[in-house]
């Protein structure tokens, strides 16, 4: 067996960035739609932010490498935290819609200036030997990052919704002097790719028709249920399902210590769970994609990622009968989603570089960015503003059914 190339000290920073990157970014979205029902904000409202926030996360990213093969990895870096630092900030001081919006939309453009800079970082310091572990490591500290931001800004909140814009933007920070005194530029191949030529590519690909009507399917019918997913669940849990009696069922089965860990005291003395720090899949992921994925890949790629998809519909429904039978069944719901998810989202991605002609299968995978920003732009305005018409209604679950039947379709 060939020896495993040692990791340069480079590749410890960029990762110990991504965990900061990723607990600001998620501390902040996945509570952000309680934070706007607390200012009297409408979910049609929310939708729009949600959408034009996850649009620019994650189609600035088409773009940001070039600048970051022009100028250099390092530089680019501290740009997207000069970004993203006073907008954070910005967030303690503004309440206004506008304000708020457009705030969102500067951290969503300084996410996706940094978005693709620590992968890069990560493909430029490893080899044949260590590549595979080495991505592992990555997706590992992204899915770190994203379950204990929400904890901990969740707590904040409890106290005062200041306090969690101030630890995210401590995060950010804390990112700037890393990035400062200890990140050095990875020796790498320039590839000398203008904005022009970026835009070219893209254009590119798009003139394969197939290919377009294929990204804009996989946008409405895949991306837009899964961004979903992550807008609505934390109000769902929240407002929705009884987290006095969810921290009692935690509490009995994991203690006190566990419960209390996710939970507050409310105004009338009853602890209760607090709807961001559970509601997502990134724990769930990190425990079981290893397994997941060594068993999805014996089998075809599209009907796996079918089967994904059933899988993660099954998980809408069940979220959506936790709301009259018990609390503790979102938690299943949670599950399969994440399962679906870890079947489906690889596989797709590699059924891709399947379908590219060879010489172009990068370009190709740069190009589903757009069905990812597709269904992160429709998310909000669709579900978010339906899930504020169904729970108006009195059936908020309702949301869930409707997300299970997009799915299936």
């Amino acid at each position: 067996m060939a020896r495993r190339t040692p990791y340069p000290p480079v590749f410890w920073v960029a990762n110990g960035v991504e965990v900061l990157e990723r607990f600001a970014y998620y501390g902040i979205y996945m509570g952000f739609g309680i934070y706007m029902e607390s200012l009297g904000y409408s979910k049609g409202q929310l939708g729009i932010v949600q959408g034009m926030f996850l649009f620019l996360s994650y189609v600035v990213p088409l773009f940001s490498g070039s600048f970051a093969d022009r100028f250099g990895f390092k530089k680019v870096l501290i740009i997207s935290y000069i970004a993203y630092l006073p907008s954070i900030l910005l967030l303690i001081l503004t309440r206004s819609f506008s304000g708020i919006a457009l705030t969102m939309l500067s951290i969503g453009l300084a996410a996706g200036i940094f978005k693709p800079l620590i992968s890069g970082t990560v493909r430029a310091v490893t080899d044949q030997s260590n590549k595979t572990l080495g991505f592992g490591i990555f997706y590992a500290m992204v899915n770190v990052g994203a379950t204990f931001g929400p904890i901990i800004a969740g707590k904040l909140r409890a106290i005062s919704w200041n306090y969690a814009f101030m630890a995210a933007a401590i995060g950010i920070f804390l990112m700037l002097l890393i990035t400062v005194f200890f990140y050095k530029e990875p020796p790498r191949q320039i590839e000398g790719i203008t904005l022009k030529d970026k835009m070219k590519d893209i254009w590119i690909a798009l003139s394969d028709v197939k290919f377009s009507v294929f990204l804009v399917v996989l946008g409405i019918f895949f991306w837009v249920p899964f961004w979903s997913f992550f807008n609505l669940l934390a109000m769902y849990i929240d407002k929705n399902l009884d987290t006095a009696r969810m921290y009692f069922d935690l509490q009995a089965v994991f203690g006190t210590a566990v419960a209390d860990f996710f939970s507050k005291v409310d105004d009338d003395g009853k602890r209760r769970i607090l709807g961001e720090t559970i509601s997502h899949d990134g724990y769930i992921i990190m425990l079981f994609q290893i397994f997941v994925s060594r068993f999805a890949e014996k089998y075809k790629a599209i009907p796996t990622f079918m089967f994904g998809l059933f899988i993660a519909s099954m998980g809408f429904v069940v979220i959506g009968i936790a709301i009259f039978t018990s609390p503790m069944w979102v938690f299943l719901g949670i599950t399969l989603f994440a399962i679906g998810e870890m079947i489906s989202s690889p596989r797709i991605q590699e059924y891709i570089t399947w379908i590219a002609p060879k010489e172009k299968a990068g370009l190709y995978m740069g190009a589903n960015f757009l069905a990812t920003g597709i269904g992160g732009a429709l998310s909000g305005p669709l579900y978010t503003s339906l899930y504020g018409y169904f729970r108006d209604m009195g059936h908020a679950e309702y949301v869930w059914y409707t997300l299970a039947g997009h799915v299936i379709a």
